[in-house]
């Protein structure tokens, strides 16, 4: 049923742009031959429209990865800094929420832990829809704002950082095979909201992979057994994306030259002061309205760096 929705929502995506483009051409022939110079400026105008709309069409159709298809985790992690940096990250969230909500697809939060005095210590959630990790695997990476405090009674300006990590969500058809004597699973009691039961109850779930060292939890549900499902399930989700990852690199000269993501890796910058301005820096694509782009409009860097990372 998910490969027909798939394949469905092409092929009308296709006949719309392809009938779209045919009564553009029959209108612009008709004002060209009634001399109506405003009627062609605005067919002009929606000519240009639908040229970007094929673009992210032709764009979508090379999302051809194992993995393009599949919903996806999306972890944020505050870096250092205390409650700027918190507060950051639930500016990333807001910004990541508003895009999926956008794109339609449903978002469930697996674990969320909120800072001390605002913002969010990190976060994880799962989007679900049509190629929700491949258009989001190129964000992964160190985010930075520079703006001017509002924590800072002197209203110095500062510079935050937040880590954003995505990886698949892995179905039936990718298998990955641990070994239970290769993990260790604990359980704990949930902390923050959801109810007596969640706060007095041992349902919160973390599994930690030995020998990579890669560990997650969940404690989103009541239910011990469904917070284990879902852990194992991100557990599978970042052994897949590390492997992949690994291959990516030994197959490229150019990746293994590449510093690893971490706090020193920034992919994108969002600067709010003393200049507005939003930078890729792998794509150097740009925004000089950071507010549209907080609110969720970060189309034009994921086409981008998605185009680039094809291009490469």
């Amino acid at each position: 049923m998910q490969e027909r929705q798939k394949l469905e929502s092409s092929i009308e995506g296709f006949s719309k742009l392809s009938n779209s483009l045919t009564e553009y051409v029959e209108m612009l022939e008709l004002a060209d031959s009634e001399e109506d110079i405003g009627l062609v400026n605005e067919i002009e105008q929606s000519l240009i429209s639908l040229e970007n709309e094929c673009s992210s069409i032709e764009l979508e159709s090379l999302l051809s990865g194992e993995a393009d298809h599949n919903n996806a985790f999306l972890e944020i992690h505050s870096g250092a800094g205390g409650t700027e940096s918190q507060d950051w990250t639930e500016m990333l969230y807001r910004m990541y929420m508003r895009w999926a909500d956008r794109k339609g697809y449903k978002i469930k939060t697996i674990s969320y832990s909120a800072g001390e005095e605002a913002g969010i210590k990190s976060v994880n959630i799962q989007i679900t829809g049509i190629n929700v990790y491949g258009w989001l695997k190129t964000e992964s990476g160190v985010h930075r704002l520079v703006r001017i405090s509002p924590f800072d009674s002197n209203a110095r300006r500062h510079t935050s950082f937040a880590s954003v990590w995505v990886y698949p969500v892995i179905d039936d058809t990718i298998i990955i095979d641990i070994a239970e004597s290769d993990v260790r699973i604990d359980t704990y009691r949930a902390s923050g909201s959801g109810g007596q039961h969640v706060n007095t109850t041992d349902s919160a779930v973390r599994i930690t992979h030995i020998p990579s060292g890669i560990a997650v939890q969940c404690q989103n549900e009541r239910s011990q057994h469904r917070n284990k499902d879902t852990a194992w399930s991100m557990l599978r989700a970042k052994l897949y994306e590390q492997e992949m990852k690994k291959r990516e690199d030994e197959s490229s000269e150019k990746n293994m030259q590449k510093t690893d993501i971490g706090w020193g890796h920034q992919i994108r910058s969002y600067v709010l002061h003393p200049y507005q301005l939003v930078k890729d820096l792998r794509t150097n694509v740009e925004s000089t309205n950071p507010d549209n782009v907080l609110d969720g409009n970060i189309d034009k860097f994921i086409e981008a760096a998605l185009a680039n990372r094809i291009n490469n």
